[in-house]
């Protein structure tokens, strides 16, 4: 029986670090195309080729990406009963929560993108894409060494 949790156990820890490389594959991406639609006047048919190339990254990737990562960590964290006295837990979830909100947002900025609206410079989108890179170099730190 211990064999048999272990096993799933490990399952749910491949299924959670695979589609965290997706999600952050997806968020490492998605500025970028913000930027290259930047190249294209809004109505054109070049920004209308980056909307569907965004919103195809979005629904097929990321999304999909996040809400997975989310079930996988849960079930490994749950069950072991990680929450009680694990300070570089609770510091890990509070950054997949910014990087969840910083999801959220950037989602809102590129559905803007595709109205036809600028919200964000190519400055901006540069620095902002380097956001999840950042926050997960902080995690994985946390994850590895267990600090606290």
């Amino acid at each position: 029986m211990q064999d048999a949790l272990l096993a799933i156990s490990d399952w749910l820890r491949i299924g959670h670090v695979i589609f965290m490389v997706f999600w952050l594959a997806g968020l490492f991406m998605l500025p970028r195309q913000c930027i290259y639609m930047l190249d294209h006047a809004p109505g054109s048919e070049g920004e209308a080729k980056w909307a569907v190339r965004m919103g195809k990254l979005r629904k097929i990737i990321l999304t999909p990406s996040l809400i997975l990562v989310w079930i996988f960590g849960l079930s490994i964290a749950i069950p072991g009963q990680y929450f009680v006295g694990a300070g570089w837990l609770h510091a890990k979830l509070t950054l997949v929560v910014i990087l969840s909100g910083y999801h959220g947002w950037l989602v809102a900025q590129t559905k803007k993108m595709a109205r036809g609206e600028r919200p964000l410079s190519e400055k901006t989108l540069r620095l902002i894409g380097e956001v999840p890179g950042l926050l997960l170099v902080l995690i994985i730190v946390l994850v590895y060494l267990k600090p606290f």
